[in-house]
């Protein structure tokens, strides 16, 4: 069996921008309580996929669906106070 590892470097050659830069990182950083709460959406909906809600089911998914639209509701108003980088004039 052949290896295709040797053509690798060929396909996608290594590179040091592969890594994020800190631009990227803070912004990840910046949405993070955004990504943990549609994570947690995601895990509660899951748990529903192969069976029927109970109600516990039913509260943990309105708990996560609120805790997303704060999330998202705190990330548009942090982003609505920061200085427009571009002319508005």
């Amino acid at each position: 069996m052949k290896s295709i590892a040797a053509l690798q470097n060929r396909v996608t050659p290594w590179s040091a921008g592969l890594e994020p830069t800190a631009a990227e990182l803070d912004a990840i950083e910046w949405e993070m309580p955004l990504i943990l709460a549609e994570r947690d959406l995601l895990d509660a909906q899951i748990v529903t996929l192969d069976r029927t809600p109970t109600e516990v089911d039913r509260q943990r998914l309105r708990r996560a669906r609120r805790r997303v639209l704060a999330a998202r509701t705190a990330l548009e108003n942090r982003a609505a106070h920061l200085p427009s980088s571009g002319d508005a004039a």
